[in-house]
């Protein structure tokens, strides 16, 4: 194990074979070496700070069905909202008077939300505050859409990957295609956003191979994001009885996309907070350095209900931001308010505003 973690560490990459046994003989010793040689690769290249992104779950309407997701088309129990565009945008007022530099706009794949709607949103937000990065997550969208989402002010989108095994991803996604979730990254990669990719820990069926294949997917697209959180079962879902991820499997897959995709911004997701009260401060002490205050209003928190039990829902935006940052810096880190740009995208003018 000290010598597949010293070469992984070394060249960034191993074999799937050798990811299967590191994932097989990884002793308590050696999920902290591991741990530290993430949070010395993240610090390489981000230092000490975290950066913050506003989020913005928008609306909870999806036309996909994923077994594995609270909002599938066929949950008949959710009280399902779409906010409004000037809703959308008081969202962003209220965040930039709280210091955000960067939004994340999230949805179900709401397809009332358009090409031409949300560009004009992203437009009005450009518009209205010029020094800001936006990043949005609304699913599978055509090539033409991503264009015109890019060129008016979109600068990064994230689609988790969910599975880089065909089989696997079939089996929980019913009626989509895994070439065209791909393709879609290759497509947004290809346009010129920072581009998210990424997938969970703990599926039903899931093996040390499948996330070796996870690994690997990632080491090849070289995304600008990686998201990684545990399965949480929602009991309104098909998986409600299966068994969920655990946080500490999360930490080792958040600790070793570190180092397979060294300069990656890196979330501390809320699902690892909902099962762990300091599950956040873990990812970040194995390499995680970004995380996502929600700025949706508490009437429809609750309701975006990826799975069940989600922390934050009830607190108000300020005291939201206040909460992680005091997390944040007690563990030893920096909060970051600028747009926070994965290294390759930064401009030297970027607008950085740190917090000892």
């Amino acid at each position: 194990m000290d010598e597949l973690l010293a070469k992984l560490h070394r060249t960034n990459c191993l074999t799937k074979d050798e990811i299967v046994e590191l994932l097989g003989g990884l002793t308590p010793e050696g999920r902290k070496t591991l741990y530290r040689f993430a949070d010395e690769t993240r610090q390489a290249h981000y230092g000490k700070d975290v950066f913050m992104r506003g989020l913005i779950e928008f609306s909870n309407i999806c036309k996909q069905d994923c077994l594995y997701c609270g909002l599938r088309r066929s949950n008949g129990g959710v009280d399902r909202y779409r906010l409004t565009e000037d809703e959308i945008l008081a969202c962003t007022d209220e965040g930039y008077a709280l210091g955000y530099r960067s939004f994340v706009l999230q949805s179900g794949e709401d397809f009332r939300f358009t090409e031409e709607v949300l560009s004009g949103i992203v437009r009005r937000i450009k518009e209205r505050y010029p020094d800001v990065a936006i990043t949005l997550s609304v699913g599978e969208r055509s090539e033409d859409f991503y264009r015109a989402l890019h060129e008016a002010g979109a600068d990064r989108y994230l689609l988790r990957h969910e599975t880089a095994s065909r089989s696997l991803y079939d089996s929980l996604h019913p009626g989509m295609s895994y070439d065209n979730r791909i393709e879609c990254l290759h497509t947004l990669k290809r346009i010129g956003y920072q581009v998210g990719a990424g997938f969970m820990v703990g599926l039903p069926g899931q093996t040390p191979e499948h996330l070796a294949e996870d690994l690997l997917f990632l080491h090849e697209l070289q995304p600008e994001m990686i998201g990684i959180g545990p399965f949480i079962p929602h009991s309104s879902t098909p998986l409600a009885g299966a068994a969920g991820g655990t946080v500490e499997d999360t930490l080792v897959m958040v600790a070793l996309a570190r180092l397979f995709v060294p300069a990656a911004m890196l979330p501390a997701t809320t699902a690892m907070g909902t099962l762990d009260p300091v599950g956040r401060e873990k990812a970040l002490k194995a390499g995680a350095n970004v995380v996502m205050p929600i700025l949706s209003p508490l009437a429809v928190r609750e309701k975006y209900a990826l799975y069940e039990n989600k922390i934050c829902t009830g607190d108000e935006s300020a005291h939201c931001r206040h909460c992680i940052e005091m997390r944040i810096v007690a563990s030893g880190y920096r909060i970051n308010l600028g747009r926070g740009d994965h290294v390759a995208f930064r401009e030297e003018t970027d607008p950085a505003v740190n917090f000892a």
